[in-house]
């Protein structure tokens, strides 16, 4: 096993840099020549970037919840967790900056929203606490730079500046915790004020962005920890602490599955124009199955048994399935959202109400450059695994013990 982990972790690395090194050539053809290369246009401006962007922040929501649990509800003990989830997050808003850069068209000017204030758009209230967060989960990342043991050694004076940062962990708690619940509610009301497109405009999609935030973003932070673990020695997890955390999982999705049936059941009691032919979209056209199969059933339905029954989610091949189904199903769910209020058209003349539809399927430079912000995602979570040791339930946060330290530095 020891020579197969030494062939693998080179292989996984080479694999990861092809599909980096692909998306950064893609991206510049797109910074190059615009986004004529992508099959977006006037009436589908937001594919398959856009739904990254989505996933990725829904799914990078583990950090701020974890974080309120130890910081703030006092669960000490999820302290290792938190640190993991920290930077799963840390990662996941990186991505999601690197898709808008893709997909703004213009990347020159990403600092005008900064620099030019619009109180009256989402877009903008988005933009501000996507930065403000970001630089809050860098600020929760530094110390787990510090206290790496391969850094603290070269840089000592330097590594004890980031470790005393961890401090402020409490406070940037709380500010993490503001900022991301107003984040991830403006992702959904972004779409909610959307009038000219019936069938996202609604308010319950700023709650229902909450929700499905609270289910992938802790399921993602136990399936990373789990498998992580299963992989590398270099990651030690401890059930006792992952088991909590996934059974609250299951209750979110009792929540969750309710909003979104109760949402969707209260768009059927009258006809509207463009709602109810999105609601055919989705529920009997194109986006049928990943809706009824890869959003309810395997997103939502079977990861739900399995997380509320103590005896299945003892399995560990059923407890990891239903952790890769809601990751999956929030995907499916993002995805969903983004595209049905795309697809209907309808151009409001009298003498023509009918409803015209559309079709969206991501180019290959779509395609590339959205596989590289994965692949670099796949890639700082192993290289964190690997040097930061961000997967250790043995640890303290803020302290690293001798012994580890040691072990650690002879192995690198």
């Amino acid at each position: 096993m020891k020579r197969l982990g030494n062939y693998l972790f080179p292989t996984w690395i080479i694999i990861l840099v092809v599909f980096l090194v692909s998306g950064l050539g893609a991206a510049g053809i797109v910074f190059s020549r615009g986004l004529i290369v992508t099959n977006l246009s006037d009436l589908v401006p937001w594919g398959l970037w856009i739904t990254i962007d989505l996933s990725a922040v829904g799914l990078g929501a583990g950090a701020f919840l974890l974080s309120a649990a130890v910081y703030l509800l006092g669960i000490k003990r999820l302290a290792p967790v938190a640190r993991t989830a920290v930077f799963i997050g840390f990662i996941a808003y990186t991505m999601a900056c690197m898709t808008l850069l893709l997909d703004i068209g213009r990347p020159d000017r990403f600092w005008h929203a900064v620099a030019f204030w619009n109180i009256h758009s989402p877009l903008w209230e988005v933009t501000m606490c996507v930065t403000i967060y970001l630089t809050v989960l860098s600020l929760e990342v530094l110390p787990l730079l510090g206290r790496a043991p391969w850094f603290s050694r070269r840089l000592p004076a330097v590594a004890a500046h980031l470790q005393h940062i961890h401090h402020y962990a409490p406070l940037l708690a709380v500010v993490g915790l503001v900022l991301s619940l107003l984040h991830q509610s403006s992702l959904g009301a972004t779409y909610a004020v959307l009038k000219a497109r019936p069938i996202v405009y609604r308010p319950s999609l700023a709650v229902l962005f909450i929700a499905s935030a609270f289910v992938a973003g802790p399921a993602l932070t136990v399936l990373a920890s789990k498998v992580s673990a299963l992989i590398t020695p270099r990651a030690r997890v401890k059930d006792a602490l992952l088991d909590p955390i996934s059974r609250f999982v299951g209750w979110a999705l009792v929540a969750y599955v309710y909003l979104r049936f109760w949402d969707m059941l209260a768009m059927s009691y009258t006809y509207e124009p463009g709602r109810s032919e999105g609601l055919r979209v989705l529920t009997t056209g194109v986006l049928s199955f990943n809706f009824w199969i890869g959003e309810v059933l395997l997103g939502a339905i079977v990861p739900m048994i399995i997380l509320l029954s103590s005896r299945l989610r003892r399995q560990p091949h059923l407890h990891l399935l239903a952790l890769i189904c809601i990751v999956g199903g929030l995907v499916a769910y993002r995805w969903d959202t983004n595209l049905v209020s795309q697809l209907v058209v309808f151009n409001y003349l009298p003498q023509d109400l009918a409803p015209r539809y559309t079709g969206y399927v991501p180019s290959l430079v779509e395609t590339l450059a959205g596989a590289g912000v994965v692949a670099y995602g796949f890639l700082m979570f192993t290289l964190g695994v690997r040097y930061l040791n961000i997967v250790d339930h043995h640890e303290s946060v803020g302290h690293a013990p001798q012994s580890t330290t040691l072990a650690a530095g002879a192995a690198d």
